[in-house]
């Protein structure tokens, strides 16, 4: 009967903590959609593809805050991806979740990090787009399937490695 009563015990915590982290996370999404600009939908027309790559899009950031996760609507939600720069801007076409566009204007460069969104990896295991809305910055965080492109990511988005 004592082990019972601990299971439960033990089970109780644990969705307690579930219930939590949930809790912060939608509180986290409602505050952030009271100071966020909204994220420009993806154009009918999005241009010709310059470059195209696959992989996992890990999340965007707020500014150099490489752990201050965007949480509103979906966006804070990794899921695998295609990462396109076309004529008009970069395209993050993601599986089971709403597309990401950056037009051309609001790009400010590229790079490659360690780690963002809470997701580490080894020296240059992200490619990390910089871009503006209105006076926000953002990161959008992309691991790759192929890092070997990322150097001519960061090149023709006008950043340094």
């Amino acid at each position: 009967m004592t082990r019972v009563l601990l299971s439960l015990a033990v089970l109780a915590i644990f969705l307690l903590c579930l219930y939590g982290m949930w809790r912060g996370w939608q509180r986290r999404a409602r505050r952030q959609a009271e100071v966020l600009p909204e994220f420009p939908p993806p154009p009918a027309e999005t241009g010709a593809t310059m470059l195209e790559t696959t992989g996992v899009y890990v999340g965007t950031t707020i500014g150099d805050d490489w752990q201050d996760r965007v949480a509103v609507g979906d966006i804070g939600h990794r899921a695998e991806a295609t990462l396109k720069l076309t004529e008009n801007g970069v395209l993050v076409e993601r599986t089971g979740a709403s597309a990401l566009w950056i037009p051309t204007a609001q790009l400010d460069g590229a790079r490659t990090a360690r780690g963002l969104a809470g997701k580490v990896m080894t020296a240059d295991g992200l490619l990390v787009v910089r871009w503006h809305l209105g006076d926000q910055v953002f990161d959008t965080g992309f691991r790759g399937d192929d890092k070997d492109v990322y150097e001519q990511w960061v090149q023709a988005l006008g950043g340094d490695s």
